[in-house]
């Protein structure tokens, strides 16, 4: 009943000094707002850079083949791809999702009406497998996956631009086989789709099948299986263990911390047929992780100031506020209350100001974010890959929401405590007379 009672009180002054805690309320509100926007719209980045990733290199983690008796040198047999199958279910991995796919690399040609455009990435995939995947792409006209053969193929729209292509054209892919010759093929455009990110650029899908005939692989060959995690924070032990247990069965490349040793292993030549390498998406996103670290520490950085003026603007308040209030504080303690009865009368204030400054903070998040989400970013060269749908949007993750608030809420203790125990620790005879905190 005592700490109801207090309860009570403590609201009861918190409604009758609203004026002395408007400021504070105001820099809390703008405080937790700017807070929870640096902290929203880092995290909205960071998920767009691994879903581009993950959809592009298709899995959180990639069985890779290379074969130095291609040509291609991309390459993984049936009983390479049928030992991942075996090894996921020998240590207990039950991935949600498997895919495969043969890349060509960067050689590939399109022929249209005179023009020919090089490709960046000619991937091979099965259409029925990845049709969640195609059918959430924007494309310029609707794509029907299910109509998809093995003569259809998907472009980026940087690549259709260059050729003049549409919908329904009909182009000619050249591509070297694994013996080094060139070969053609005669594939209709079913589909252009809108991904201009780095990893959009220049690229062209078709059917596995059907690449993998040109390239002279057998039809169930590839070059990847890519294997999507329901969590994906343990990919790295998964892959650790993954590696572990193929390489047991199949010649397995050392396990890559980035693109770079990557490169190196692959040009080592010091393995015959095919050597099958287990690649997490922190290896292929390396080259971008001093980006991200930038954006780390900026984040950090203006987290920090934010903070420190909420700290600050805390501490005067409250110096000021406890000085005026030192007549009432001492009446209340000549009347029967104790010093940890205030203290926590204190506490509370400041516990409903924060709960109130929180609310009105996450209001005005909502209305500037919004506003965020309607400015175009694509101008930024290379920024596509941190936008959706060419935009900047916010993300609310519970924990780092949680963390904001914990943040704002012991910032504001820490501010109340120092000053309130000075006060609170002054004579009676001087906290009656006017105090002197």
């Amino acid at each position: 009943m005592k700490y109801v009672k207090l309860f009570q009180l403590a609201l009861k002054y918190l409604w009758r000094y609203k004026r002395r805690y408007l400021f504070l309320f105001l820099a809390l509100s703008f405080g937790f707002t700017i807070v929870t926007l640096i902290t929203s719209f880092k995290d909205d980045m960071y998920e767009n850079v691994y879903k581009s990733a993950q959809d592009h290199y298709a899995g959180d983690i990639v069985v890779a083949g290379f074969d130095r008796d291609s040509a291609n040198h991309f390459h993984l047999s049936r009983h390479e791809i049928e030992t991942v199958y075996a090894s996921l279910k020998n240590i207990g991995i039950n991935p949600i999702h498997t895919v495969e796919r043969t890349h060509f690399g960067d050689k590939g040609i399109l022929y249209y009406n005179g023009t020919a455009v090089r490709l960046k990435y000619v991937i091979g995939v099965d259409w029925d497998n990845e049709a969640s995947y195609f059918n959430s792409l924007d494309y310029q006209s609707p794509l029907d996956v299910s109509a998809a053969d093995g003569d259809s193929i998907v472009l980026s729209r940087p690549v259709a631009e260059l050729l003049g292509a549409r919908q329904g054209d009909s182009l000619i892919l050249e591509i070297d086989t694994r013996h080094g010759q060139k070969n053609t093929g005669v594939f209709i455009v079913k589909g252009i789709m809108y991904d201009s990110s780095i990893f959009g650029y220049y690229k062209a899908y078709v059917s596995r099948v059907t690449l993998n005939r040109l390239l002279l692989h057998d039809d169930n060959d590839a070059y990847m299986v890519g294997i999507y995690l329901a969590d994906r924070q343990g990919a790295e032990h998964k892959r650790l263990l993954l590696h572990n247990e193929l390489s047991g069965h199949i010649p397995v490349g050392p396990l890559i911390k980035d693109r770079d040793e990557l490169a190196k292993e692959m040009n080592k030549g010091s393995w015959e047929g095919i050597i099958a390498f287990v690649i997490s998406l922190s290896v292929y996103l390396s080259e971008i992780s001093d980006l991200l670290g930038a954006i780390n520490i900026i984040t950090y950085f203006l987290y920090g100031m934010m903070l420190l003026i909420i700290l600050v603007s805390a501490a005067v308040t409250y110096r000021l506020l406890l000085h005026e209030r030192a007549r009432e504080m001492g009446t209340m303690q000549a009347i029967g209350f104790h010093e940890e009865d205030l203290r926590l009368v204190l506490i509370i204030e400041t516990f409903a100001l924060v709960c109130v400054s929180i609310a009105a903070g996450f209001m005005l998040t909502f209305f500037l974010s919004s506003l965020v989400s309607f400015i175009p970013f694509s101008w930024f060269p290379g920024f596509e890959i941190f936008l959706k749908n060419g935009k900047l949007r916010s993300l609310y993750l519970p924990k780092t929401v949680l963390i904001n608030m914990t943040a704002i809420l012991g910032m504001m203790l820490i501010a109340v405590s120092v000053p309130a125990y000075r006060s609170l620790r002054s004579p009676l005879p001087r906290l009656l007379a006017g105090g002197d905190s």
